[in-house]
């Protein structure tokens, strides 16, 4: 296809061809020796046309393929370690192979064949060739923040073609302001290409964040440094609160990713994206917090730092801050790699939190006056799906035979419509705009988990809800894919448990009750047995654990069992704890 659009001449120019990219002579005085670019010096070339390595004795450092190795075979938390404990020079050839071999196991889609960017090039731009007038930059960049890091014109021309063609390839990044900087970083090391593919697995990447390609992934982001940064660096904070009582945190944190990107040295965040490449953004996230002890330490012993000369403007201070910053790469990363207590599980408990308040205020913002009612039957399903629910669910309704004496009996029906506005005024905000679809029932697909996997193991998040032969009716609204029993680990072996603090478990039958994640309402780490979300195999599905499960079926879905669990403090489900199942229905929403 590539041939038919360029023609064959073209393409054997643009696949064999690499950018020349030069790095501003400028950039040489912050460094021992000059920056090189890339791979090999016919591929990318410097103004000086050479690369140099720093002179005398090196340390013993791991080598590339080394590390290529380890990630063959799966050793991802072996090759964490090297990254972090290994200090490569700046002028290392290492990186120009090492970066891509990092993004590249993120990948998740088929844009890495050969000729795929330089097609896409030539489908945004018409052409190749590297055009001499300015490029209008997409509108996800935040164009006060497009560092470029001592590239020259060309290397900037270079930078903002690569963020054109990703926003043209990913139309779903809307707000991306670290997207830019990162492109000049990779630019360094790299070819204009391999630069492309390396974002592409960032963005792309399924198991880890890299970049928030949202205003609210970043709103969610800085709002998650600073609520972390309450508890891993309390004196700091309690510092600038005292020297400005009138000082909103909001607006020191909200920079919080500039005070790396933009103030750091470009050998401090070299040494960073060695790491990042690979683990993610928690990284940024711990050399944050070091960023902030350590200018609260020196604002106690360095008058340059004094609270008269910040306390007008600490987040530009911080910035300045780093630019001095008083600690070489190597201890920066020690020094964020050793703080306690910051596991991926605390970190990912606070931004699901944050994003949960901050997605149903959205809503509830949006200038819709239907939607503040959300708690109405406003925000119901449309009347054609209440309709086409009713005439399909076998678990929500309920009949009651009631004998009185000296009268016939009689019969109370409790309606999908009851159950409909009990159900829905606990749904997250957002979720109640959708529509909700039947994608299982064991009525119409059989009682096996292999098809309850098939038709179900996609969609996110869906609706589990339990009629039991006592005619008992409770489920869980389950936040993540049931796809995810299948993700593997750093260490290559499945998860038993996932899912989010967004999961909760309800009874509607006999009793009405809801119960969230437990770590809703506490902001303590309560443990790994408060998080035991979601978990599936051949053989079963669990819902919530931690001294008992919430719900538990069988591979038939004939039989399941009820618990207390940790995880979200329920009484049992059901009162005989055991249950034998009449209807199990799960619920997708439509447009999600």
């Amino acid at each position: 296809m590539v041939g038919k659009v360029l023609g064959i001449r073209d393409l054997e120019q643009f696949s064999s061809r690499r950018s020349s990219i030069y790095v501003d002579p400028e950039c040489e005085k912050f460094f021992e020796l000059p920056l090189f670019i890339a791979a090999s010096s016919n591929d990318i070339t410097t103004k000086c046309q050479c690369w140099q390595f720093s002179p005398g004795k090196e340390p013993a450092l791991r080598s590339f393929t080394e590390i290529q190795q380890q990630l063959q075979q799966g050793k991802k938390r072996e090759v964490k370690n090297i990254l972090r404990e290994n200090s490569w020079p700046i002028n290392s050839p290492i990186r120009s192979q090492l970066w891509p071999l990092l993004c590249g196991q993120h990948l998740t889609k088929q844009n890495t064949l050969d000729g795929f960017y330089w097609e896409m090039v030539h489908q945004v731009f018409g052409t190749t060739e590297l055009s001499e007038k300015p490029i209008m930059l997409p509108a996800f960049v935040d164009a006060t923040h497009c560092l470029p890091y001592h590239l020259t014109s060309t290397g900037r021309a270079v930078a903002d073609r690569i963020v054109n063609v990703l926003g043209y390839d990913c139309p779903d990044i809307t707000y991306s302001p670290v997207l830019y900087p990162i492109t000049s970083i990779l630019l360094h090391f790299m070819s204009e290409e391999e630069a492309y593919i390396c974002l592409a697995g960032l963005v792309g990447s399924k198991e880890k964040v890299f970049i928030n390609q949202t205003k609210l992934l970043h709103e969610v982001t800085w709002k998650t440094v600073m609520q972390i940064a309450k508890k891993h660096t309390k004196s700091a904070i309690s510092y600038f609160q005292r020297i400005c009582p009138g000082l909103k945190l909001e607006r020191v944190f909200m920079d919080w990713c500039w005070w790396i990107l933009a103030g750091l040295p470009f050998q401090h965040l070299v040494r960073i994206m060695d790491c990042y490449f690979h683990e993610g953004i928690k990284v940024l996230y711990r050399v944050a917090l070091v960023i902030l002890n350590l200018f609260h330490k020196e604002c106690q012993s360095n008058n340059e730092w004094s609270p008269d000369n910040i306390k007008n403007d600490i987040g530009n201070a911080m910035i300045k801050f780093c630019k001095k910053i008083p600690v070489s790469p190597a201890k920066l990363l020690h020094a964020a790699f050793s703080i306690r207590g910051l596991s991926s599980q605390y970190i990912s408990r606070i931004f699901v939190k944050t994003e949960m308040l901050l997605k149903s205020r959205s809503v509830l913002n949006s200038g819709s006056k239907q939607l503040i009612k959300s708690r109405s039957s406003d925000n119901l399903p449309t009347s054609q799906s209440q309709v086409n629910i009713q005439m399909m669910s076998h678990t929500l309704t309920i009949r009651e035979h009631f004998g009185l004496p000296g009268t016939t009996n009689f019969i109370k029906t409790w309606t999908d419509r009851q159950f409909l506005f009990t159900l829905w005024s606990w749904l997250p905000v957002r979720i109640t705009m959708y529509q909700p679809v039947l994608l299982y029932t064991t009525e119409e697909h059989g009682c096996s988990l292999t098809t309850f996997y098939v038709r179900v193991e996609q969609h996110e998040p869906t609706l589990l809800m339990i009629k039991t032969c006592n005619n008992e009716v409770f489920g869980a609204y389950c936040s993540s894919r049931w796809f995810e029993r299948n993700v593997k680990d750093d260490r290559g072996q499945r998860q038993a448990y996932f899912g989010t603090g967004e999961t909760f478990l309800f009874s509607l039958y006999p009793e009405r009750a809801k119960y969230p994640w437990v770590g809703i309402e506490n902001d303590k780490d309560l443990g790994h047995s408060s998080e035991l979300f979601m978990a599936a195999d051949s053989k079963m599905i669990t819902i919530g654990g931690g001294e008992g499960q919430a719900i538990w079926m069988d591979e038939n879905i004939r039989f399941g069992k009820t618990d207390s669990c940790k995880t979200f403090n329920n009484p049992p489900l059901c009162p005989s704890g055991d249950f034998e199942i009449r209807v199990l229905e799960v619920y997708g929403f439509v447009g999600i």
